[in-house]
């Protein structure tokens, strides 16, 4: 049976990816490649129960797993979305994420220009890339100006992937990725931390319980947000092309995190108004003045990317591929699923 390698499977994109792919390639196996932890963390992909589905042990950081799986599967194709992905914490763990987001797309390209150099290969990228914008909005011909270690990792990493594509004739392509939030996010993202904690306020507020406001930093950085799920869609289909092309995916509009802490609290029938200035601005709730949201220092980055505008124009135009879900859409869908899990 032809195969399908995706490493980070246990990640938002990479169960997506799954789900996707057990419905729109059925002649396929799908092998997920995981990192073995003492303690796992398979809740992403507990719901799916396939025998095309198979786990297989591989460390994006270790070159010889990479190259046991590439040399045993033979993978048609190997999508690889394990990344050490948190911009924050970049800058604590610099080595850190060059060694997994670098240097593990550089043993994944090495193994398969040795052992399969059929394998497509897709790398996840990041609107990180583009970091400290020249215009807006961001297209593929946009320079890469990163602004933490991460976005740094993943400039990297594109330009592996270019180099092995012209230097090996390989099909090699790296997914400009702007940010794309879902049920699936991690709870360290600040989507993610905005459902969730509001989805718990609401519950207090409703049990007529005391509760603490939630935490943020940067609240005026300005991000192009999209639903995961739709993303997965125009990943496979730049990895089906004749020719090897690397594509922005974004929605083409820009809304604060400000904007998302409103929408997020509206959805649960919450109205907020903004008091106070910087460190000391806060979101009250207009009807009790209970204080739903605080700004700390703590949480502001060294060097913050304040604008992230995406042109996804070339993928609409050569791969047929738009974004189905909205901004408001995409809150609510977040915040009721946070609300059953709360």
């Amino acid at each position: 049976m032809k195969t399908i390698l995706i490493t980070g499977v246990t990640g938002q994109d990479g169960s997506h990816m799954v789900d996707y792919l057990l419905k729109n390639a059925p002649d396929y196996l799908i092998l997920g490649g995981v990192r073995r932890l003492s303690v796992k963390n398979h809740d992403n992909i507990k719901h799916i129960d396939s025998p095309r589905f198979k786990l297989i042990n591989l460390d994006i950081t270790d070159s010889h797993s990479i190259e046991e799986a590439v040399t045993t599967y033979k993978p048609e194709y190997f999508i690889n979305f394990a990344a050490n992905s948190f911009v924050g914490t970049s800058w604590s763990m610099p080595a850190n994420h060059m060694n997994t987001n670098t240097m593990g797309v550089l043993y994944c390209l090495e193994a398969i220009r040795k052992y399969s150099s059929l394998t497509r290969f897709y790398n996840a990228g990041s609107s990180e890339q583009f970091g400290d914008v020249l215009y807006s909005p961001q297209d593929e011909n946009h320079p890469f100006r990163p602004r933490s270690p991460y976005g740094a990792s993943k400039c990297a990493a594109h330009h592996l992937v270019k180099v092995y594509r012209e230097s090996y004739n390989l099909y090699a392509v790296q997914g400009i990725l702007f940010n794309h939030e879902g049920t699936r996010r991690g709870e360290e993202f600040v989507t993610r931390k905005i459902t969730k904690n509001v989805a718990r306020i609401k519950k207090a507020i409703d049990s007529n319980n005391s509760f603490n406001p939630l935490i943020l930093g940067n609240v005026n950085a300005k991000r192009d947000w999209s639903d995961a799920e739709d993303f997965v869609d125009g990943i496979w289909k730049m990895l089906n092309q004749q020719k090897p092309q690397d594509y922005v995916l974004a929605s083409g509009e820009t809304h604060t995190i400000r904007e998302f802490v409103e929408a997020a609290f509206s959805c649960v029938g919450i109205e907020g108004v903004w008091e106070g200035q910087g460190l000391y601005e806060k979101y009250l709730d207009k009807n009790t003045t209970n204080i739903l949201v605080i700004i700390s220092e703590y949480y502001y980055r060294p060097a913050e990317v304040e604008l992230l505008l995406g042109c996804a124009a070339k993928a609409k135009q050569e791969l047929n591929w738009t974004p189905k879900t909205n901004f408001i859409d995409l809150v609510k869908k977040m915040i009721n699923s946070d609300l059953c899990l709360i």
